[in-house]
């Protein structure tokens, strides 16, 4: 790879496939989701087609944060030691304010800080970049091959399994090709082709809740205070202006952060102002954040907004979050709406939900035990986030809670743990819990 900002440099993918070839697995999307699923099939030997839509390198609009469970895939995949060796902000707590502007810092575990565990923040270009020139090595090693730059403009199907693809080079308007695989993987965002064939066209099902959906807008700023170095707290801020969303400020190292605000957009709806302005005003007025971005300088042409498909569960609905199934077909990450709904993360689930289901097609399973393992690993911490996203919304609540845990150590003791450990989200559940911590 070289020195220097090598994550800048376009990767090398081979020759197109000539049309109507034959592969095991057709994954669609080269994100974490998508880079993760391929890696996993090839690395048992399957022959894979990779589609990624855009030309590398190519950026992410995300909110940077790269969360603890994440780092096993990444060192499964091979990528974790050359990760470390390049620029990125790791993460040893949060920082939680409520709208009166009570705060708590809320520290990672020790032991996971200690092993360089607990978590990252860095931009998803360099990240990405590394999962696909990762995947992009293992494919071709293995038979398959990788297209960059290409639109999936047809997803078939025979009778309702999934059977293949058809693509545009260049675009929807390029040179179409098609290719076909008894499996094919949707992990395209939640634009997803896959995905709207599977839940949109063949099972009729809402493809889009607004309340279940996230509007996001990030920028890049430079110099703002108390962000500086490669290592401390990531920040997130139930501002009095902004709730029922949250405005955040994530560190990547070397003096940049990731600004950013998010909201449900059904709740967004009944608002006036648009996220940008929102955020523009939280910056130029607000009495915690005025000062610290006194000297802070904007990186120009980095304001970008995108949608996080949320995976929290969805009242009357069979399949959770979503349905993410179909005969010949399965979806994971952000086309599976699998982002945390309270804290907006989505590249752990995205990575964990591409180990499953290259291990699903691997074994070739049916795709609802897909769903069910799915939600049976991914369910309980989505269904408490969901609880705390909710809570969100009270300002009375907040301001009550952060009020408490900045004095009590034993309820900073359990968020710690409530982040760090399912068993201990399980707490939530237990309402006599809550109130004996919070209380007593």
């Amino acid at each position: 790879m070289g020195s220097g900002r090598f994550w800048d440099e376009p990767i090398e993918t081979g020759p197109i496939p000539d049309s109507e070839t034959n592969f095991d697995c057709i994954v669609v999307g080269g994100g974490p989701g998508g880079a993760s699923a391929a890696s996993y099939l090839a690395m048992d030997g399957k022959k894979v087609l990779l589609i990624e839509k855009r030309v590398w390198p190519r950026d992410k609009v995300c909110g940077d944060a790269v969360g603890g469970k994440s780092l096993g895939h990444v060192k499964a995949l091979g990528v974790k030691a050359t990760l470390e060796s390049t620029p990125h902000f790791r993460v040893t707590g949060i920082v939680f304010s409520s709208p009166n502007g009570s705060d708590v810092t809320v520290p990672l575990p020790e032991e996971d800080v200690a092993k360089m565990e607990a978590g990252y923040s860095l931009p998803r270009q360099q990240f990405d970049w590394l999962l696909f020139d990762k995947a992009t090595e293992l494919v071709l090693e293995n038979g398959g091959a990788v297209i960059q730059g290409a639109m999936v403009t047809k997803v078939f199907d025979d009778d309702g399994k999934i059977t293949g693809v058809e693509i545009g080079i260049g675009g929807k308007m390029g040179e179409k090709r098609v290719y076909t695989a008894p499996w094919t993987i949707g992990a395209a965002g939640y634009r997803c082709p896959v995905a709207r064939k599977i839940v949109k066209d063949l099972a009729q099902e809402e493809l889009v809740d607004r309340m279940h959906y996230c509007d996001g807008y990030r920028e890049y700023w430079s110099n703002v205070k108390g962000c500086e170095g490669d290592a401390g707290n990531i920040e997130i801020h139930f501002v009095d202006t902004v709730v029922p969303g949250y405005f955040w400020l994530f560190p990547i190292g070397g003096g940049r952060v990731n600004v950013g605000i998010g909201m449900v957009m059904g709740l967004l709806d009944k608002q006036e102002k648009k996220l940008k302005a929102l955020q523009a005003d939280v910056i130029a007025n607000h009495p915690s954040f005025k000062d610290r971005f006194a000297d802070a300088e904007l990186i120009a042409g980095t304001g970008k907004g995108w949608q996080l498909p949320f995976g929290s569960p969805r009242k009357g609905e069979k399949n959770q979050p979503r349905r993410a199934y179909a005969p010949g077909a399965l979806l994971v990450g952000d086309s599976a709406s699998l982002v945390d709904p309270f804290s907006g993360e989505g590249v752990g689930n995205a990575l964990v939900s591409g180990e499953m289901a290259a291990r699903h097609v691997i074994q070739n399973k049916g795709g609802s035990e897909y769903q069910d393992e799915l939600w049976a690993a991914l369910g309980p911490e989505l269904t408490n986030s969901f609880k705390m996203q909710k809570m969100s919304r009270r300002k009375w609540l907040l301001n009550w809670f952060v009020g408490k845990a900045s004095k009590k150590p034993v309820i900073q003791e359990m968020m710690t743990e409530m982040i760090a450990s399912k068993e201990a989200q399980e707490n939530l559940h237990s309402k006599w819990f809550l109130v004996k911590t919070l209380l007593f």
